[in-house]
């Protein structure tokens, strides 16, 4: 099993996530990679998730995500969650997942919890962050624009797991 890692990413860096593609479904739901840099958002933070030898996803840590009414000032929040299509299917989106806790422990340490939300038309998603330690609070979010949301919650609190899978 290849290992995986989480990483940050520079906000001019989109030479290096350029090949990321998804279909069109799914950027219903996380958006294209171009979108994800074609918008200035001074709060946010990129990152990938990238094995030995090659970048296969991307996401964005949004330090400022209480602005839509469900997190809470101190939380996190994961946006444009992604892994390229052709390394789908593989277990990588569930070990990233899994990873996050430790990873954003160590890299915001001052966040106690993390929330993201999940479009009730996504179950593959929504069971892929459930396996990764997210929990469903049972609140919907009904501001996104492909429909109504699953508001997910993690906390970070507590020893941190390994990253590598």
């Amino acid at each position: 099993m290849e290992e995986l890692r989480l990483a940050p990413l520079a906000k001019d860096e989109f030479r290096r996530v350029r090949h990321i593609w998804i279909p069109d479904d799914q950027v219903l739901f996380a958006g294209s990679i171009q979108q994800a840099f074609g918008v200035e958002e001074p709060e946010v933070d990129f990152h990938i998730l990238e094995t030995e030898t090659r970048i296969i996803g991307f996401f964005k840590v949004d330090r400022g995500f209480d602005r839509n009414g469900f997190a809470l000032p101190w939380e996190l929040g994961i946006r444009a969650f992604k892994i390229n299509h052709a390394d789908q299917s593989k277990g990588f989106a569930t070990r990233a997942v899994t990873a996050l806790r430790a990873y954003l422990q160590q890299h915001y340490p001052d966040r106690s919890s993390v929330v993201l939300t999940v479009n009730m038309q996504n179950p593959a998603a929504l069971a892929c962050y459930l396996r990764g330690g997210f929990q469903d609070t049972g609140e919907i979010y009904t501001g996104g624009i492909a429909g109504p949301q699953h508001v997910l919650r993690m906390s970070l609190e507590g020893s941190p797991a390994a990253m590598s899978g």
